[in-house]
Formats: structure tokens, sequence, C-alpha cells
């Protein structure tokens, strides 16, 4: 007996630990997708270097609470399985709400960002965010346009100046 209540302290410490480490967590609800989708899911979040693993609620409720994350405990019913990543703090937002998009069995519930409780309006909204090539490239057109505008204008003026010469 001992040691089955030895496996599920593993486990519940696996969980916990994951928790810890990931910069994000996607609780969703997979009722209604079949094998071949869920595989496919899998295999898209795996490609991302997402961990995607399905516990029970009764184990992830213990993990919640030694991480101090109970309000993930609404979260916590029916059929769930979670979404780790400890890299991307946008992919799995992305990839499960564009999933979701196609496949509308699964659901997402809610999650943890940086260690903080995220509703579900929170999760979409980091969804939608560009990824971090994305951003990088947001951010080099809003440098690039200060210099691009002032080699404009210099054009200009040296045109204008050529024009008046001739």
């Amino acid at each position: 007996m001992s040691g089955i209540i030895e496996k599920k302290k593993q486990v519940v410490e696996e969980i916990a630990e994951k928790f810890r480490a990931s910069q994000t967590a996607v609780v969703v609800d997979y009722r209604g997708l079949d094998v071949a989708e869920i595989t496919a899911l899998r295999k898209e979040l795996r490609e991302a270097g997402i961990d995607f693993k399905v516990y029970k609620n009764t184990m992830t409720r213990r993990a919640v609470e030694a991480v101090e994350l109970t309000d993930l405990n609404d979260t916590l019913t029916g059929p769930t399985a979670i979404a780790f990543s400890n890299e991307d703090v946008v992919a799995p937002a992305r990839i499960l709400n564009n999933f979701k998009k196609e496949h509308e069995a699964l659901e997402i519930k809610g999650g943890v960002i940086e260690g903080q409780v995220a509703t579900l309006d929170q999760i979409t909204e980091l969804a939608n965010l560009p990824n971090y090539e994305g951003m990088v490239s947001m951010l080099l057109s809003v440098l690039q346009a200060p210099v691009r505008n002032f080699a404009y204008v210099t054009k200009a003026v040296a045109e204008q100046k050529e024009e008046q010469g001739a």
C-alpha cells in the first residue's frame, strides 16, 4: 500500500516541479477530440518544445496547492490536460488557440503565466501576441523608421538642390 502512496507523491512532486519550472502552463479540456486529433496536437506541441500531459485532477490539485496556485483549482474538472512550456511564454497559448479554431471540441480553461494564475481571457490575449521572431521584427522596424525617414529627407533635399542648381 505504501508503494502506491509513494508513487502518487512522486507524481504530485513532478507536477509541482513542472509548474515551478514553466514559463507558461495552459489547462485544457480535450473531451470530444479523437485519438488522431490528440496525436496531431501532441506532435505540434512537442515540435515547439512544449510538454503536454494528462494528470489526474486530484494529483494536480495537490501540486497546485504545493506551489500556491490554488486559484487554478476551479479549472481542474473533467478530463484535463496541461501544456507546460519552459522557454516560450506565448507558444502553448498560441498553438492551443489555433488548434481550437479548427477543433471546437478543445476547450482552453485557464493557466499559469510566469507564476501567476491566468484567466481564459488572459490566455487568449497571450495567444494573439506575435512570437519572438515577430516581436524582434517589430522592434527592428521601429528602430529603423527614424533612420529611413532621415534618409528620405536627405535624398529629397539633395534632389531639390540639384534641381535648383541645374
